[in-house]
């Protein structure tokens, strides 16, 4: 139902983006992945500003997966910044965090998160996990369509 969507993953560690990627090559995950390792990156390509202002280099994602521990701007302020605008807010995200701090996940869920996956640290979990998602996410839940960029200030 989704597949195609691109997903958006704001993850600043490269291990953890290989398994990803690895992941969803495993299962069978054909959607793009666009990655941005730092917080204000990941504004620029929603916002498909600076480095991303052509469009085609940042599309509209049908889904963030969203990491909270950034450098600078961390994930918890872009997932404010991104429930916060408007022609951003009906884009799901998800928090990626290996951080199980009930203040975290309070703070996710109250800032507008779709859900908060716990990383695991083994790989038949991961690989579980990713399995899932993707059943759940990519397969029978149904996005919203990308709404019209018109009047979109950049």
């Amino acid at each position: 139902m989704n597949r195609g969507l691109p997903i958006l993953v704001v993850e600043d560690n490269d291990e953890d983006f290989d398994m990803l990627q690895m992941t969803f090559q495993r299962v069978s995950i054909p959607n793009p992945l666009y990655r941005c390792t730092e917080g204000e990156e990941a504004l620029e390509f929603l916002e498909q500003t600076g480095r991303y202002a052509n469009p085609e280099q940042a599309p509209r994602p049908g889904l963030v997966l969203l990491d909270l521990n950034l450098a600078g701007l961390d994930g918890r302020q872009v997932l404010e910044h991104l429930k916060n605008t408007p022609h951003l807010k009906s884009i799901p995200v998800l928090v990626f965090s290996t951080s199980d701090n009930p203040k975290d996940v309070q703070s996710a869920y109250a800032h507008g998160a779709s859900g908060y996956l716990l990383k695991p640290v083994d790989l038949p979990r991961f690989e579980r996990m990713i399995q899932l998602f993707k059943d759940f996410w990519l397969d029978h839940i149904v996005l919203p369509e990308g709404e019209a960029r018109e009047g979109v200030r950049r």
